[in-house]
């Protein structure tokens, strides 16, 4: 999902959640701060066979009176017939008069929107009511970008026709105001046959003279309406919060899809019972879940729209529908103030996608989130490249998501940690009330925060949103000598000293210290200089400490200490293809083709050589792509690196001495490269052509594990092999 008027709300299909950002050319026009409280009463007819619509729209604003003329932005395919101004008689305010009013059209480039400067009269009240006509096609047909990545967003500014209507806020389909906040009543008419979902409340739903006619209400101030319309059938349930609110989930499938309702009511309802008492009331009357006629993970205003596919993959996950749910309140009720760092998305990934798991005390997967937030970062943004969180406005590449959704998410993180739970919480719910249906920003969540706990929180901002980087940090040394105790017992006195090096941070970070009998979690401050020194003293003998084995604090890790998997090879500076198969109309060439189609356009190239012919590289680390008939070459080649963790065979293979067999089997392997530091070798192999035809298509969405077992494609098992941890031996003094 993305903030801003002018951005469409987007939430890739990924494990980690990312988003890209589609512009219309009109964001650098200022916004009108001499109008406001703007209502549009908007009556539209919808017509998908030719791409068109036909519109009147009744704008009604607040103006100063010394302002000579309004400016409205509209789609550059849309034809202004007539614009009046609606005055009420002086006589009691009964009868109104409609008065023609001129205007001008500043025509864009041909992809961004047009400009409509309206001329005010003079002497006009405060209130000046406009009704525009106009009509037109919107007709920017969906089109699939071509990303390694396999889910992503199909690209459209606006779409009316007989695949679907899409009409968003960035569609620019009825004239609004640059930075503006608005109500609205918008009746839709579509031919019968069709059913349109658009934000807020349906008021009213007539058919004639074969035409559906609808009525949507949207009261609280938005920044945009989304209108959405296809051949949809509808379920839908009460749904009841333990404060009483009462709000009605829908669901708007294709036929073919129908049946999958409950699964999407039962998702929804749950997570709304959990978010309610996190967040407060729902700020919508309904919330439902829209079927689209291309990819896509929108979160809008009191509804997600979700591509066919998404909704066939069970969709139903906590970065997936728990992350639009959270979007609710989180973007859509609560804005992000324009021109500003996006903080919508790190909160939006930390409630959903990592906090969720913590919820329902899921521990393992609570920490794989945290690696992702971590590997993530640590693979994508170099030190070089980095920059600060307040600076993120939205997503064009991994970089940005890396910064902008999994650094964010992991501020919310260390900011709980620096508070402790009941302050965030109540903070949280209080911000939330606060900005209701009001844009905020960084400032207005360090004020809320600062306030609730009684804690000066700027240095907080300061380092970890106002700033660049993350601490890096490595245990230097450790020893401990024997003490007596309070009682006379033998104890030990254990001394940690932790080296930052680059620019230090002041944070608490964790340490587990393992004795021979016992472990204890400490945590040690980090003063803002390159050493820091702790003592403890223990009951037992301390044998080592580790350093953050839980990943509880964010911070730079260098690329060996990651675990190795296909991510790892798609960040290297250096990267070789391998190609371990003979068949030429083999699936796996199917990779070698889509890795040349994105490079198209970049500066890096792959190096792609036959097994058999080459030898590999000295330096980067390999893709190979392994058929069964070059096993033997591949198990040859990667033995050095992955040791005996890896058997390829002829009917199957064995990972960690696990065998799977069959001929639908495939993997996909990755090990840390033998004296190549820093990068991996990481193979696909199937045991047939047929066991790596759905996989070679969606290969790099499983980027972020060690291992990745498929049978007929779909996935039995994913592990995380353990990266390489900071530890340090105990040194025992002379002394003891």
């Amino acid at each position: 999902m993305l903030i801003g008027k002018r951005l469409r709300r987007a939430c890739l299909i990924g494990l980690l959640s990312a988003s890209i950002a589609y512009t219309l050319g009109v964001s650098a026009l200022p916004a009108q701060e001499n109008v406001t409280n703007i209502h549009h009463t908007l009556s539209v007819e919808l017509i998908p066979a030719t791409h068109e619509l036909a519109a009147s729209d009744q704008i009604e604003l607040q103006v100063e009176p010394q302002t000579t003329s309004v400016t409205f932005t509209l789609a550059h395919t849309l034809h202004v017939e007539t614009i009046a101004m609606r005055t009420h008689s002086v006589s009691g305010g009964q009868g109104r008069l409609d008065e023609v009013v001129s205007f001008t059209r500043v025509r864009p480039p041909e992809t961004a929107a047009q400009r409509i400067v309206v001329s005010l009269p003079k002497n006009h009240g405060r209130r000046v009511t406009l009704v525009m006509s106009y009509r037109g096609q919107i007709n920017d047909p969906p089109k699939e970008p071509r990303h390694l990545r396999f889910v992503t967003p199909s690209e459209t500014a606006g779409y009316i026709g007989l695949e679907g209507v899409y009409l968003s806020g960035e569609s620019q389909w009825y004239p609004d105001i640059t930075g503006s906040f608005s109500t609205y009543r918008v009746t839709a008419q579509i031919p019968q046959g069709w059913t349109v979902v658009a934000s807020g409340r349906k008021e009213d739903e007539t058919t004639s003279a074969g035409k559906v006619s609808s009525t949507w209400i949207v009261q609280n101030q938005s920044e945009a309406f989304t209108l959405v319309a296809n051949k949809f059938v509808m379920t839908s349930r009460e749904w009841k919060s333990s404060t009483g609110q009462r709000v009605e989930l829908q669901t708007y499938f294709f036929p073919d899809n129908a049946g999958l309702a409950d699964e999407y009511l039962d998702a929804t309802a749950k997570y709304l019972d959990a978010y309610v008492r996190i967040l407060g009331n729902y700020p919508f009357d309904k919330f439902a879940v829209v079927e689209n006629f291309f990819a896509s993970g929108l979160g809008l205003p009191s509804f997600t729209l979700l591509g066919r596919g998404s909704i066939k993959r069970h969709y139903v996950q906590p970065y997936a529908l728990g992350h639009e749910i959270v979007h609710s309140w989180i973007g859509n009720s609560v804005f992000n103030r324009d021109d500003h760092g996006n903080w919508v998305e790190g909160l939006t990934t930390y409630l959903a996608n990592y906090y969720w798991h913590e919820l329902v005390q899921d521990v393992p997967q609570a920490f794989e989130q945290r690696r992702m937030m971590l590997d993530g970062y640590n693979l994508y943004v170099r030190p070089e490249t980095d920059y600060a969180v307040s600076q993120f406005l939205r997503k064009h590449d991994e970089k940005d998501n890396a910064i902008g959704y999994q650094k964010s998410a992991f501020v919310f993180h260390l900011l709980r940690q620096e508070i402790g739970d009941e302050p965030f919480w109540r903070g949280l719910k209080t911000f939330v009330s606060r900005y209701r249906d009001r844009p905020a920003d960084w400032r207005s969540i360090k004020e809320v925060f600062s306030r609730e706990s009684g804690q000066d929180l700027r240095w907080f901002f300061e380092q970890w949103v106002e700033q660049p980087g993350a601490p890096l940090i490595s245990l230097r040394d450790v020893h401990a000598h024997r003490v007596k105790g309070e009682g006379g017992e033998e104890m030990w006195r254990l001394t940690v000293q932790i080296e930052q090096n680059g620019k230090p941070f002041r944070m608490a970070i964790p340490i587990r210290i393992v004795m021979k009998e016992s472990t204890e979690s400490k945590s040690i401050v980090l003063s803002l200089s390159q050493t820091s020194v702790a003592e403890f003293v223990v009951p037992d003998q301390p044998l080592r400490v580790e350093l953050d084995p839980n990943l509880m604090t964010f911070r730079r890790l260098t690329r060996r200490q990651l675990p190795p998997m296909l991510n790892s090879y798609v960040t290297d500076q250096q990267k070789t293809v391998a190609l371990a198969f003979s068949d030429t109309a083999s699936p796996l060439q199917q990779i070698v083709s889509r890795i040349a189609d994105h490079e198209r356009t970049g500066s890096l190239r792959t190096t792609v050589i036959s097994l058999k012919e080459n030898s590999l590289p000295h330096d980067g680390s390999i893709l190979v792509l392994a058929g069964a008939d070059q096993r033997q070459e591949v198990q040859s080649m990667v033995q050095e690196s992955c040791g005996d963790r890896l058997a390829l065979g002829e009917r199957g293979f064995q990972i960690d001495g696990q065998a799977y067999d069959g001929l639908k089997m495939a993997m996909l392997v990755s090990c840390h490269r033998a004296n190549v530091p820093g990068s991996v070798i990481t193979v696909l192999y199937g045991v047939t052509p047929g066991a790596v035809e759905k996989v070679s298509r969606f290969l790099f969405y499983y980027g972020w594990h060690s291992y990745v077992i498929f049978q007929d494609g779909a996935v039995t098992k994913r592990e995380v092999w353990q990266r390489s941890p900071d530890v340090k031996e105990v040194r025992i003094d002379a002394t003891s």
